[in-house]
C-alpha cells in the first residue's frame, strides 16, 4: 500500500494476509456512525469547511504513524548475542572482583551500542525521509470541482473518482460504474476481479451496510467509477486486518550475502573460541579468565559494527541518491541497483521529452481537421467538468491543451455511456449525442486497432499513417458509427466503423538520453525499449539517440513464441512494441533465465506484473499508484541520467561494503589465530580479554569512515556480487601473513626487549591494531596504493588517529588500569619496519591473489532467486508491496 507522511512521521498502509471472507463493510462504518448517517453524496462533495471539520475528527487517511525513535534503533543493537554475553561477562566480572576488566568491557559494550545506534539512527532518518516524499494522488470533488489532492487527506463524504490502475484510497459506496471491475485479491485471494455494479439506496437504509462497495487497497483492474468514501485508515475493512499485523519484508540478495557471510565467520569463531578455551583448560589457567579469552577471540574475529558500516554507507548513498531525485524505498536496494545488467524502459518520458504535444489533426475528408479534433476530445474517460478535462491520459491531457483546439464545440455533444481503455483492446468509445440530434460511437485509439474494426480504410489514409510513423510522431486514428436509440455501449459495438482520421502528437527525443544511454554501456548496461507505441516510432527514437537498433518484437511475434524462443530471440532484440501487461513481465522473466539482472523502469498498471518480475523495479512518482507501490525505486525525474547514478551509487556500497568484509576476515582471522597459537606455549595471556575487545572497537570505530572512501573506475564497470569462496581464500591468505608478523612481535619482545607480561601485552597491542588497520590501504584498491589509487581524506585521518591513540595509550594514565606499560623507543623503530615490511608483502600477495584465478571457478548461484521470491511473495499475497514498511538492514545481519 501506498506510503503517507506529514511533516517528520512516516504513515504505512501494511498489507494484509489474504483472508477467505470480507463482510461488506458495515464493520468499518461502525466506529463512526454518527458522521456516516449524515455523508454528503450530492454530486458537489464536500464544502471545504465540512472536510476539514471531518478531518479534526478522524483523522488521516492512515492506517498507521511511526518516527524514527532512538529507543527502538538502540535495542535491536542489543539483539546481538554476543553483546548481550559481553555484558553478563562483565557483571559476573564485576561481582567476582575483576572490576577494572568488567568496567572496561561495559564502557567498551557501551561505545560499541553508541556507534551502532547512532549509526543506524541516522539511517533509519535517511530511510522516512524518502518515504516522506513519495506521494499518491486522488481526484475528489469538492465545493463542486474536482480535484487531485494527497490520498492521506480523504475523509468520510469525500466523493473519489476511481480509473484503471489506481488503488481504492478508502472504503466507497459506490455511486456510478462504467464497466469497473476491481481486483480483490489483497483481502480474498481470489485472483480474477469483480465486476461492481450500482444498486439504488432504499429509504431510511444506512449507506455503510449496502453493497455495493469498492474496499481500501483493492486494485482497479478495468472501468470507471465514481463512490462516496464511507470509513478511512484503520476504520476500513482493509485497516481492521491490518492494523494488528507487523510484517517483514523478505531479504535481499545483498542482505542474503551478508548472512552467509556472518555465518562463515561463526563457524570460525567457534572453531577457534572452543579450542582456545580447551586449551587454557588444559594448561589450569582460571576458568573466568579462560572464558573471558575465549569470548574476546570469538568477538575479535567477529566484526561487530558491519551493520554500522553498510547503514553508513547505504545511509550516505541514499542522500545522494535523494539530491539526485532518486528515492529507494528500502536501503538494503541500493546495492541492488548496482547489479543491474540489463535495462528494460519504456520510450516516453525517458527517451523523450515526456511533454506530448498535439501537432495537427488529419482527416480523411478534406477540411474535416477541426471535427477530428473535436470527436478525439470528446472520446476519453476522463473527467470533464466546466469545459475541463481532470484524469485524462497523458494524449487526451495534451490534446485538451492545445491551443488551437476546439473546446467551444464540446459543450454541444452530451455524452450518455463510455467504454474506457484497456490494454487488450487499445482503444476508448463514448456514446453521444450530437447537435443535430443524433447518436454516435466514437471510438479513438491505436491505429492498427481502430482500423481492424472499420469497414474500409482508404489507402491515401495507410500512406499518410506510414509517413507519420516514419517521422517518428505519435498517432491516435479516430473512428465513428451512427447509433439510432443505443443507450448502452459493450465491446461489440466497436464494430462497422468508419475511420474519421488521425491525431497527430509529438514527443521529441530526450537531449540527455544520449549521454545517459552511453554511460550506461559503460557500466556494463544493456538499455532496451518496451513500449505501447508503434515499432518504427520507437526505432526512429532509438536511432536519433544513437541506441544501437536491433531486430524488433511485437506482441502479436511474442505470442508465436514459446519461453525458449523467446529468450534465444533476445540478444538481437532492442525493441519490443506493442505488448500487453503480461508479455512485459514474460518479456522480463526471459532475460532473467539467461543468468542476468534485471530491471524494468515503468510508470503504468500495465507495467506492475513487470515491475514485480524484474530484480529491481523502478518507477516514477508521477506514475500510477500501482507502479510507485511494486517498484523498489522511484524516481522524481524521469531520467535515464538519475539511473545512471543509482548504478554506480549501489556499486560504489557495494565495492566499500567488501573493502570491510576482506580486511576483517584477513586481519582479524590473523590476529586471532596468532592468539590463539601464543597462548599454547605462553605462561600468561597474550592479551587480555578487556585488551583484545579494546582492539577490536578502535579498529572497528576508524573502519566507520570506509563509506567515505573513494572508489576505483574498474569497480564500479561491472556489477560485483558477494562471493564467499573468495572470501574465504582471501583469509586463507591474507590471514596467517598477518599472523607471521605477530609472531614475529612476539619474538622481539620476548628475546630483544626480555618482556614480562605487561610490556608483552602492550607491544602486541600497538603492534596489531597498527597493522591490520594501515593494511586497509593495500585492500582496499586492486592499484597501487597513494600512487593510482588515493584515499579519501576522512578515511585516511580516522585510520591514522586510530592507530596514534592505540600507540599513545601506553604512556597515559589509563595504562595502569587497561594493563599497559610505556613501551621502548626501540620497539618503535622495530614497529615501523614491520608495518613497512607487512605492507609491502600484502602488496605483492594482493597482486598474487587477483590474478591467479581460483581452483574452483565462483559461477553466480542464482537457485535461492531471493528478489524474485521476495517480489513473488508479496504480489501473490498483497497485488501490490508496502514500500513503508521496511525492516532495517541491521535487522537481517548476524553477528
Amino acid at each position: 500500500m501506498p506510503v503517507h507522511a506529514r511533516s517528520s512521521a512516516r504513515t504505512d498502509h501494511v498489507p494484509p494476509q489474504p483472508v477467505h471472507a470480507v463482510p461488506a463493510v458495515a464493520a468499518a462504518a461502525r466506529t463512526a456512525d454518527s458522521v456516516l448517517a449524515n455523508l454528503a453524496s450530492d454530486v458537489g462533495g464536500l464544502a471545504e469547511a465540512e472536510h476539514e471539520r471531518r478531518a479534526r475528527t478522524f483523522g488521516p487517511n492512515a492506517i498507521r504513524t511511526h518516527h524514527a525513535r532512538l529507543g527502538p534503533v538502540a535495542a535491536r543493537q542489543l539483539r546481538s548475542p554476543l553483546l548481550l554475553l559481553l555484558a553478563v561477562t562483565a557483571a559476573v566480572s564485576f561481582f567476582l572482583g575483576e572490576r577494572t576488566d568488567a568496567i572496561v568491557i561495559g564502557v567498551i559494550v557501551v561505545m560499541s551500542v553508541g556507534l551502532g545506534t547512532i549509526n543506524e539512527f541516522r539511517a533509519e532518518q535517511a530511510a522516512e525521509a524518502l518515504h516522506e516524499r513519495i506521494r499518491h494522488r486522488v481526484v475528489v470533488t469538492r465545493d463542486g470541482r474536482a480535484r487531485s489532492v494527497d490520498l492521506a487527506d480523504l475523509v468520510p463524504g469525500d466523493i473519489v473518482e476511481l480509473r484503471p490502475g489506481e488503488l481504492v484510497p478508502a472504503d466507497l459506496r459506490l455511486l456510478s460504474v462504467t464497466g469497473l471491475q476491481c481486483d480483490e485479491s489483497v483481502l480474498t485471494g481470489e485472483a480474477e476481479a469483480v465486476r461492481k455494479s450500482v444498486e439504488p439506496v432504499p429509504e431510511g437504509s444506512a449507506v455503510a451496510e449496502l453493497a455495493p462497495c469498492a474496499l481500501m487497497g483493492t486494485v482497479v483492474a478495468a472501468g470507471t467509477g465514481r463512490g462516496v468514501v464511507i470509513a478511512t485508515g484503520g476504520d476500513t475493512e482493509f485497516g481492521r486486518i491490518a492494523v494488528g499485523l507487523a510484517r517483514r519484508e523478505p531479504e535481499t540478495e545483498f542482505q542474503v550475502g551478508l548472512r552467509r557471510f556472518s555465518m562463515l565467520l561463526v563457524r570460525v569463531a567457534a572453531v577457534l573460541t572452543i579450542g582456545i578455551f580447551a586449551v587454557n583448560l588444559v594448561l589450569h589457567r582460571p576458568l573466568l579468565d579462560a572464558l573471558m579469552f575465549s569470548l574476546a577471540i570469538a568477538v575479535g574475529i567477529s566484526p561487530q559494527l558491519l551493520p554500522a558500516v553498510v547503514s553508513t554507507s547505504l545511509a550516505a548513498g541514499s542522500r545522494l541518491l535523494a539530491q539526485r531525485k532518486v528515492l529507494v524505498k528500502r536501503l538494503v536496494c541500493i546495492e541492488d541497483l548496482g547489479d543491474i545488467e540489463v535495462l528494460f524502459t519504456d520510450k516516453t518520458g525517458t527517451l523523450t521529452e515526456g511533454r506530448i504535444e498535439f501537432m495537427r489533426a488529419v482527416a480523411t475528408d478534406a477540411g474535416a481537421d477541426s471535427r477530428v479534433a473535436t470527436l478525439g476530445m470528446i472520446c476519453t474517460d476522463g473527467v470533464v467538468q466546466n469545459g475541463r478535462l481532470t484524469g485524462g491520459d497523458a494524449l487526451d491531457t495534451a490534446l485538451w491543451a492545445a491551443p488551437l483546439a476546439p473546446q467551444e464545440s464540446i459543450a454541444q455533444y452530451a455524452r450518455l455511456a463510455t467504454l474506457p481503455f484497456d490494454h487488450a483492446r487499445r482503444m476508448v468509445s463514448v456514446l453521444v449525442d450530437t447537435p443535430r440530434g443524433g447518436r454516435l460511437v466514437i471510438t479513438k485509439g491505436a491505429p492498427e486497432s481502430v482500423l481492424a474494426c472499420c469497414e474500409s480504410v482508404p489507402e491515401a489514409a495507410r500512406r499518410a499513417l506510414d509517413a507519420e510513423f516514419a517521422a517518428g510522431h505519435r498517432v491516435v486514428a479516430v473512428a465513428v458509427r451512427s447509433a439510432p436509440g443505443q443507450t448502452a455501449l459493450g465491446p461489440s459495438d466497436e464494430a462497422g466503423l468508419r475511420l474519421a482520421g488521425f491525431l497527430v502528437f509529438l514527443d521529441p527525443p530526450k537531449s540527455s538520453a544520449r549521454q545517459a544511454i552511453s554511460r550506461l554501456d559503460a557500466l556494463g548496461v544493456t538499455v532496451k525499449v518496451i513500449t505501447g507505441d508503434h515499432p518504427t516510432v520507437a526505432a526512429r527514437v532509438c536511432e536519433q539517440l544513437g541506441l544501437r537498433v536491433g531486430q524488433s518484437l511485437s506482441g502479436a511475434e511474442v505470442a508465436r513464441l514459446s519461453d525458449a524462443e523467446l529468450a534465444q530471440k533476445l540478444s538481437d532484440t532492442t525493441i519490443f512494441a506493442r505488448v500487453d501487461p503480461e508479455q512485459k513481465a514474460r518479456i522480463v522473466r526471459a532475460q532473467r533465465s539467461l543468468g542476468v539482472d534485471v530491471a524494468y523502469l515503468g510508470d503504468g498498471v500495465n507495467d506492475a506484473l513487470a515491475l514485480h518480475a524484474a530484480d529491481v523495479g523502478i518507477s516514477v512518482d508521477a506514475a500510477t499508484d500501482v507502479a510507485k507501490d511494486a517498484a523498489d525505486v522511484v524516481l522524481l525525474e524521469k531520467d535515464l541520467q538519475v539511473l545512471a547514478d543509482g548504478v554506480t551509487q549501489g556499486r560504489r556500497v557495494f565495492a566499500n561494503t567488501m573493502k570491510y568484509v576482506l580486511m576483517g576476515t584477513s586481519s582479524n582471522f590473523g590476529n586471532m589465530f596468532s592468539a590463539a597459537g601464543a597462548s599454547t606455549f605462553l605462561p600468561f595471556l597474550p592479551m587480555l580479554p578487556s585488551q583484545i575487545l579494546l582492539n577490536n572497537l578502535l579498529y572497528d570505530a576508524s573502519q566507520l569512515a570506509i563509506p567515505t572512501d573513494t572508489v576505483d573506475e574498474e569497480q564500479l564497470a561491472r556489477p560485483a556480487r558477494w562471493d564467499i569462496r573468495l572470501i574465504q581464500r582471501f583469509m586463507l591468505v591474507f590471514g596467517p601473513i598477518s599472523s607471521i608478523f605477530d609472531f614475529a612481535t612476539f619474538g622481539i619482545m620476548l628475546w630483544v626487549f626480555h618482556a614480562g607480561e605487561a610490556l608483552f601485552h602492550t607491544g602486541w597491542f600497538v603492534e596489531s591494531l597498527a597493522t591490520q588497520t594501515l593494511v586497509l590501504f593495500v585492500i582496499r584498491t586492486r592499484r597501487t596504493p597513494f600512487f593510482r589509487s588515493h584515499p579519501s581524506v576522512t578515511m585516511l585521518t580516522a585510520a591514522l588517529a586510530a592507530v596514534g591513540v592505540g600507540a599513545l595509550l601506553p604512556a597515559t594514565p589509563l595504562a595502569g588500569a587497561l594493563g599497559f606499560r610505556p613501551l621502548p623507543g626501540g620497539f618503535f623503530v622495530a614497529l615501523l619496519v614491520m608495518i613497512v615490511v607487512y605492507l609491502a608483502l600484502a602488496e605483492a600477495a594482493k597482486h598474487w591473489f587477483f590474478r591467479t584465478p581460483p581452483t574452483i571457478p565462483a559461477a553466480r548461484d542464482r537457485r535461492p532467486d531471493h528478489r524474485l521470491r521476495r517480489r513473488a511473495a508479496r504480489f501473490a499475497t498483497t497485488g501490490h508491496p508496502a514500500p513503508g514498511t521496511s525492516a532495517h538492514p541491521a535487522q537481517a545481519f548476524g553477528p
